[in-house]
């Protein structure tokens, strides 16, 4: 058996999305279990299992879904899959993460190029029951890494990274395959199996943006000609607005691709065909 755990929040309209993807792709019986936060209650019979318990924390319902999920199965080989509200896989994901955990006990995304995210990313792993038990699996922050700017952070996953590397366990990263971007991060397709909106449930606003905006700004702060002229103010101004229009930026794209998705069934291929990340965010709209 499969067992999909998932997150919905205050946003339903990834709902029947991403089951429509997940029977299309999965080769064998699955069940999905659910938080369901701020969605119309009749989504609930959609799901195996759902939870509308007021829980904020992303790692926390993880946690308690995988518990759920262990409890009620009987077999240590059983799958798990955790999957973010916004996405899905658009391949045969399960056949390939079978292969992989004939080598490693668990796959996931690995975010490097959202300033060196190192850490598994729950919007996808898989692993079974049986090795997420023996290790008390954790997506709880905790444990922390050294960014691409050479900071120490954490996030989510973080916990669960620091368990792989204190009992020296190998897993398997599965990384971004774009060979279109839209954007660094948001609208990425892993391994061409599994596709992730990104921020569809928050404010699209990422850890590269950031650190982009901030490298821009230095590099600002250098330029020798930054005196009081004609265009003074306007460059002022864009000091410290630009996060404010890269926030709407991202937020027109997630509606373009959005539609794209209703639309299109294959709508991932546009992401596999070449082209790059063109937006500068030195000079914001």
């Amino acid at each position: 058996m499969i067992h999909v755990l998932t997150i919905h929040w205050q946003d339903d309209r990834w709902v029947d999305i991403q089951l429509t993807y997940l029977r299309r792709h999965m080769q064998q019986p699955f069940q999905v279990y659910a938080f369901l936060n701020g969605l119309p209650q009749v989504h609930r019979s959609k799901f195996f299992y759902s939870s509308t318990e007021p829980i904020e924390d992303h790692a926390i319902k993880l946690n308690i879904l995988a518990d759920i999920a262990a409890f009620g199965s009987t077999e240590a080989e059983d799958l798990l899959v955790f999957i973010d509200g916004d996405a899905f896989p658009i391949g045969d994901i399960i056949s390939f993460g079978k292969k992989k955990l004939n080598r490693y006990p668990l796959i996931a995304v690995q975010r490097i190029e959202n300033g060196g995210d190192i850490q598994p990313h729950p919007c996808f792993c898989l692993t079974t029951v049986g090795f997420w038990k023996s290790i008390n699996g954790d997506w709880k922050a905790g444990y922390q890494w050294k960014n691409s700017q050479g900071n120490l952070i954490t996030d989510v996953g973080g916990n669960l990274l620091g368990i792989l590397r204190e009992r020296g366990i190998g897993w398997y990263p599965m990384l971004r395959s774009n060979k279109k971007n839209l954007h660094p991060l948001l609208f990425g397709l892993y391994e061409d199996l599994v596709y992730h909106h990104g921020a569809a449930f928050r404010k699209p606003s990422t850890t590269i943006d950031r650190v982009r905006l901030t490298e821009a700004r230095a590099g600002r702060y250098r330029l020798k000609n930054w005196l009081p002229d004609a265009g003074f103010l306007s460059r002022l101004k864009a000091m410290f607005v630009p996060m404010r229009n890269i926030v709407e930026k991202n937020r027109g794209l997630s509606q373009k691709i959005y539609e794209m998705i209703k639309e299109d069934p294959f709508f991932y291929r546009y992401f596999q065909q070449p082209g790059d990340f063109t937006a500068d965010i030195r000079r914001p709209p």
